[in-house]
């Protein structure tokens, strides 16, 4: 293990995240808050303590797996930590339990809170909690990456162990280029949605707020009943759209400008299982929701549309306490929790590509019972996938349900009931937010004990960085040469 390249690494980041402080100290000159200072003074320390970083001496600048997993682990912690600060310094947290875990709930684009009352926050603290959205969608070091080229050789490593799916590839051999690529696309796709909405009369500064919510797919609000405050079709329309296009593997986007052609998303197999499920969950609930709840089929598609985009991309938005549905349209939702988005995307959760990859696996298991001698490979559109690929999908699986029921019984452990418990940790492995229960899309975190939510913070980092790179960290062998 390069301990130095790793530190040198989180330097830079760290002096990444206090320039992206700066914009919270704009909000607060521009609305005359005296929030200014506590933003002065997270800035300097981030800053300081990234610049003591980043001047450690590097020998050998090469990154390997272990670094690379190290730096992505490590550096959404200090991340963290660091981000907690303005929570603190404001005053609107006594607690540092609450602050990190109101901060790792934005990196991670979790949108679980501890706040109660969100509307009477400063509009720049508000404006920072939903900037780390944006932030953590893509990637803190994916962000570095492209800022700062010259890391080190091997970063590829780094871009590996934060990227969303079960296979990461390069757009470009260049990885700076690569993270250039794939941050100019999500800037296009955030301005685009800013535009939409400001056009449609939400005022800029919610705009941004929500914007930054809906493409990182993290869902603060800066509003208590969320984007249901506003009671405007139109809203839910171009949210729900953004949602679900935020869900998509952005390299797809990147491929079809390259060649010019919008079949480049009909040629990905995980693209049209992804539109496939959302569609068939809206009409699923909709059916139900106009039989039970609204009676108008119309009513019913709205509000189910805009929930199932929600809860798919792991954004977390609402519009409508779900939480009193009738219970086959809270189930449908509870399991897409676990679906999750497209890899590659700015959605959480277990992904699109891996709930289709095991049930094809399924499928090749039974067949071989009926036809032993019969060799066939699972195939990802027209592409055999490898095995070793399959091998690591099935023990991701398994991790993640693993993780799942024992997060869960010491939630339980800890007085919450088990629709809550489970709810919770569901909701915070897959990056979703709002569950059920205590902690569903009318209530809050607050009321968990300290411990729950160190360890639901936990669960967040683990849901983002998909399992295996924090796993990595707690086995022995890992640190041995």
């Amino acid at each position: 293990m390069n301990l130095l390249i790793v530190l040198r690494t989180l330097g830079m980041l760290l002096l990444c995240e206090a320039v992206t402080m700066i914009p919270s100290v704009i909000v607060a000159l521009v609305y005359g808050e005296d929030t200014v200072s506590a933003f002065t003074v997270s800035i300097v320390a981030t800053a300081l303590l990234g610049f003591a970083l980043f001047s450690v001496k590097v020998k050998n600048n090469i990154i390997r797996y272990k670094e690379g997993f190290a730096i992505v682990s490590f550096g959404w912690l200090m991340a963290s930590v660091l981000g907690a600060l303005p929570f603190l310094f404001t005053g609107v947290f006594t607690s540092f339990t609450d602050a990190f875990f109101e901060t790792v709930s934005g990196f991670t684009t979790t949108g679980a809170t501890v706040i109660e009352d969100i509307e009477i926050l400063p509009y720049s603290l508000l404006f920072w909690r939903s900037f780390t959205h944006w932030l953590g969608g893509m990637g803190i070091l994916v962000l570095t990456l492209a800022l700062q080229p010259a890391l080190g050789v091997g970063t590829f490593q780094i871009l590996k162990a934060e990227s969303p799916g079960p296979i990461s590839t390069k757009l470009t051999p260049r990885v700076n280029n690569t993270a250039k690529i794939l941050y100019t696309t999500y800037t296009v796709v955030t301005l685009a949605e800013i535009i939409m909405l400001t056009i449609g009369g939400m005022p800029l500064y919610d705009s941004l707020i929500h914007t930054f919510g809906t493409v990182g797919t993290g869902g603060f609000s800066i509003k208590n009943l969320s984007v249901g405050a506003y009671n405007n079709v139109y809203f839910d329309i171009v949210i729900t759209i953004f949602m679900i296009a935020s869900g998509v593997n952005f390299s797809l986007y990147y491929m079809a400008f390259k060649k010019r052609r919008i079949t480049e998303f009909l040629k990905d197999k995980e693209f049209k299982v992804y539109l496939s499920i959302i569609a068939v969950c809206t009409v699923l609930i909709t059916l139900n929701l106009s039989a039970e709840v609204f009676g108008s089929v119309q009513e019913s598609l709205r509000y189910a549309s805009f929930q199932v985009a929600s809860i798919m991309t792991t954004t977390g938005f609402t519009t409508a306490d779900f939480d009193l549905w009738p219970d086959f349209s809270k189930a449908i939702l509870f399991a897409l929790m676990f679906v999750g988005a497209s890899s590659g995307s700015t959605g959480g959760s277990m992904k699109v590509i891996r709930i289709y990859l095991v049930f094809k696996y399924m499928q090749r298991e039974v067949n071989r019972l009926i036809h032993p001698r019969v060799v066939k490979a699972v195939k990802l559109g027209n592409m055999p996938v490898q095995e070793e690929v399959l091998s690591s999908v099935m023990a991701f699986t398994m991790f993640y349900i693993v993780i799942f029921v024992f997060a869960t019984l010491i939630i339980a452990s800890q007085g919450l009931d088990l629709i809550s418990s489970s709810a919770a940790v569901a909701a915070t492995l897959g990056n979703v937010g709002p569950g059920f229960g205590i902690v569903g899309p009318s209530c809050n975190y607050a009321s968990l004990t300290a411990f729950s939510k160190i360890l639901l913070s936990f669960c967040m980092v683990l849901g983002r960085l998909e399992v295996y790179t924090v796993i990595a960290l707690l086995f022995p062998e890992f640190w041995k040469r």
